[in-house]
C-alpha cells in the first residue's frame, strides 16, 4: 500500500511539474522581444475600427478595480467592473459569435446572431434571449479587448492619439497606442490600447483614472488565434430540456421607462458640462447622453424606491460629497450623483469627475 502511494505521489508530482510548465509556456513566449512596425497612430486606430470583421478564437481575462458602492440596479455591472473575469472567445463576424464566462462555479455562454443573444447558464439548464438594447449595461463580451479597444477608439481624434511602442502579448507582436481624452470634463487619464500588428484586432486594453496609477480597467488576450471558428461552435439552439426565459431590458432603460410612465421626466439640455447631446435610437426622450468617445454622461430619472437604495449606498461610500446639489461618488474613471429634480429623482453617470457633475446638476437646474 505504501508502495502504491509512493508511485502515485510521484504520478502526480510528475503532472503538476508538466502542468507548471504548460502554464509557463505563454510568459516565455510572451518575453520575446516585440517588433515594433513603427506605424503612425492614426494608422493603428483605423486598423482597429477595421478589424470588425477579423475571426479569430482567444482566451481572455479582465480585471477591473472599480469599487462601486451601489444598490441592486447595477449588481451585475459592478461585479464586472471590479472583479476577476476569465473568458474563451470565439469570434467569427460582429453577429455571429460565442464567448464563454468561466468561473468557479460554472461556465456560462453567451451566443450572438443577427437577433440578439442567447445567454445559456449550463448548471441551472436556462437559456435568455436577449435582443438588442440602446442603453444595455455592460456583460462580459463587452470586456474582451477586440471589443472594448474598437469602442474606446472609435471616436477619437488623431490630437488625442500618440505611439507607446510595441509589446509582445499572446505570443504575438502587438502595437501601443495611447489616447488622452482631449474634453476636460473627463475622469479618464488616458487609455492604452495595444494591437495585434498582423490583424489590427486590440489584444489589450488598460483604463486609467485620473491618479494615472494603476489601470481601473485592464483587460487583455492570453491566447490569441487569428482563425475562423467553426459555424457549429457558434451557433445555438436551447435543447429541449432548456428552460427559456426573455432578458430583461437594460435596468437604466427599464427605470427610466417606468419614472417617465409615472409622470416622471427631466427636460433635458443641449449641453451639459461642456458635453454636446447626443441621440440614442430607441431610447426614452427622458433619458440623455452627453459627450463622445470615452467622456460620457448619461442623465436619467429613476422611481423613487430605486432611488433611496441607490441613495443609501452612495452616501456609505468613501469619499462621498454631499451638498445642496446632491450627493455624488468618484470610483476610479466612474462617477455617480442623485439630485433632487423637479419631478424626482435624477440620476447621472458616467466618466466624468466629481466637478463636472457638479456643474451638470447645476446646469439642469435652469431646465427644471
Amino acid at each position: 500500500m505504501a508502495r502504491r502511494r509512493t508511485g502515485a505521489a510521484r504520478r502526480w508530482a510528475l503532472v503538476v511539474g508538466l502542468v507548471a510548465v504548460l502554464l509557463a509556456l505563454p510568459s516565455v513566449i510572451g518575453a520575446l522581444p516585440a517588433s515594433d512596425a513603427g506605424t503612425p497612430a492614426a494608422d493603428l486606430r483605423r486598423a482597429v475600427l477595421a478589424s470588425a470583421d477579423v475571426p479569430f478564437a482567444g482566451y481572455a481575462q479582465s480585471a477591473g478595480g472599480l469599487d462601486l458602492p451601489v444598490g441592486d440596479q447595477l449588481t451585475s455591472a459592478a461585479d464586472l467592473l471590479s472583479d476577476r473575469t476569465t473568458m474563451r472567445a470565439w469570434y467569427r463576424g460582429p453577429a455571429d459569435w460565442r464567448v464563454d464566462v468561466v468561473a468557479p462555479t460554472g461556465e456560462t455562454g453567451v451566443h450572438a446572431d443577427p437577433g440578439g443573444t442567447w445567454t445559456w447558464t449550463w448548471e441551472r439548464a436556462v437559456a435568455t434571449r436577449t435582443a438588442p438594447s440602446p442603453l444595455a449595461l455592460p456583460t462580459a463580451p463587452d470586456l474582451l479587448p477586440s471589443a472594448l479597444g474598437r469602442r474606446l477608439l472609435s471616436e477619437a481624434t488623431d490630437a488625442e492619439l500618440s505611439r507607446i511602442g510595441a509589446d509582445r502579448l499572446a505570443g504575438r507582436d502587438a502595437l501601443g497606442v495611447r489616447l488622452r481624452p482631449a474634453d476636460t470634463a473627463s475622469s479618464v487619464s488616458r487609455v492604452d490600447v495595444w494591437v495585434d500588428d498582423a490583424s489590427g484586432v486590440p489584444l489589450r486594453v488598460q483604463v486609467f483614472g485620473a491618479d494615472d496609477g494603476q489601470a481601473a480597467l485592464d483587460t487583455g488576450f492570453l491566447e490569441f488565434e487569428p482563425t475562423t471558428p467553426p459555424a457549429e461552435v457558434t451557433a445555438f439552439d436551447p435543447p429541449p430540456e432548456a428552460e427559456l426565459r426573455e432578458g430583461q431590458d437594460a435596468q437604466l432603460l427599464q427605470s427610466a421607462t417606468r419614472a417617465a410612465a409615472d409622470g416622471h421626466r427631466v427636460r433635458l439640455p443641449a449641453a451639459l458640462a461642456g458635453l454636446d447631446r447626443r441621440t440614442i435610437e430607441g431610447a426614452p426622450r427622458s433619458v440623455g447622453l452627453y459627450g463622445r468617445g470615452v467622456t460620457l454622461l448619461a442623465v436619467s430619472p429613476l422611481p423613487g424606491r430605486a432611488a433611496d437604495g441607490l441613495r443609501d449606498a452612495l452616501v456609505r461610500a468613501p469619499g462621498v460629497v454631499v451638498d445642496h446639489l446632491g450627493v455624488r461618488i468618484s470610483a476610479g474613471p466612474l462617477g455617480l450623483m442623485l439630485v433632487d429634480g423637479e419631478d424626482g429623482p435624477v440620476l447621472l453617470t458616467g466618466t466624468v469627475d466629481l466637478d463636472a457633475l457638479a456643474t451638470a446638476a447645476t446646469d439642469l437646474v435652469p431646465a427644471w
